[in-house]
């Protein structure tokens, strides 16, 4: 339940100097007065397209921050709006969230393995929340017994780790380890780490060149195609909805970064799979040219289609649409 602004009290001053707190007393109450009342008290936020609705008080709970000088000393009317009249921020939607978290308690609670703390301290500075800034700063770089997971993530709380990561050597043998013969034999097609021992599976293992996690991701889009009575002249090429990408969370932000759409799994830790993410572009060969650059080669693809005649859909009555679904599977050893 969210508190009355003069409940929450302002904590930590709102950042104001006492020497800047007099001055700003009498004419921030002034502007304040005039800007809240035009405010409603449920506000819709849209915030590089991430819908959040919260109550107003929530929003200017840090005082002099951005979101304190927007919604208390300006007026609705110029404020930036997207098309259905929410207020329009054009920055992270997806770590917003931690943002708004913050404001409602001031509290910084974050999920386990929680990749983006860099980033989130970039959003707290451009919301100028400097308490929530430091906090993240001294967690980074704050010393920790951790080890490095295969994803390049670090652990606070980690074991100690095998002698070389990825790999699962074969249990010596009783009596010494002369017993080949008793030894179980790998399979033909098997990898083994430069100790001798197998490795667990190709989504487990390190290149030992390059130090690469090897694994594989698959691509996938929904497409159509428009096709008139002449095709020659009328054909409208590929449109290409969206490009979903599924695989392991570490291999997907490798290859794809920033380009990659996290809003619909934000919180899945590095080493577990997902088929919710999506790309932030439509171009299938772009996606290619990422994958081939971090290593990638295609395995394996499939696609299935349908046709229905445009006038079912509205369109021209000659005219065919071809609808299909396509995946492909890249893979690096």
């Amino acid at each position: 339940m969210a508190l009355a602004d003069s409940a929450r009290g302002l904590p930590n001053g709102g950042g104001v100097s006492p020497a800047a707190g007099s001055g700003a007393a009498g004419s921030g109450a002034a502007a304040a007065a005039g800007g809240w009342s035009s405010f409603p008290e449920i506000v819709e936020l849209n915030v590089g397209g991430q819908v959040y609705v919260t109550r107003r008080c929530t929003v200017v709970s840090v005082r002099d921050s951005l979101l304190w000088r927007m919604f208390s000393q300006q007026q609705p009317s110029e404020l930036p709006r997207d098309s259905k009249g929410r207020f329009f921020l054009d920055r992270d939607g997806f770590l917003f969230r931690y943002i708004l978290d913050y404001l409602r308690d001031l509290q910084l609670v974050l999920p386990e393995h929680f990749p983006e703390r860099s980033r989130l301290q970039r959003e707290a500075e451009y919301f100028q929340l400097p308490d929530l800034a430091r906090r993240l700063a001294q967690a980074r770089a704050a010393p920790r017994p951790a080890a490095l997971h295969r994803d390049g993530s670090v652990c606070a709380e980690e074991p100690p780790p095998p002698p070389l990561l990825g790999y699962l050597e074969a249990e010596p043998l009783e009596g010494g380890g002369g017993g080949g013969a008793a030894a179980s034999a790998p399979s033909p097609t098997a990898s083994r780490s430069p100790s001798g021992g197998p490795l667990l599976t190709p989504s487990q293992s390190l290149d030992g060149a390059g130090g690469r996690r090897s694994g594989y991701i698959t691509i996938g889009y929904r497409g159509s195609y428009t096709i008139g009575r002449e095709a020659q002249a009328d054909a409208k090429f590929r449109r290409v909805a969206r490009i979903t990408v599924c695989g392991k969370t570490a291999l997907a932000k490798e290859v794809f970064g920033e380009t990659l759409n996290e809003s619909r799994d934000p919180d899945r830790p590095p080493e577990r799979y997902t088929a919710r993410y999506y790309l932030k572009f439509n171009f299938l060969e772009q996606a290619f040219d990422r994958l081939s650059e971090a290593g990638f080669r295609m395995a394996a693809c499939s696609s299935t289609g349908t046709c229905a005649f445009a006038p079912e859909q509205g369109g021209p009555a000659d005219d065919k649409i071809w609808t299909s679904y396509t995946e492909y599977v890249f893979c690096r050893d």
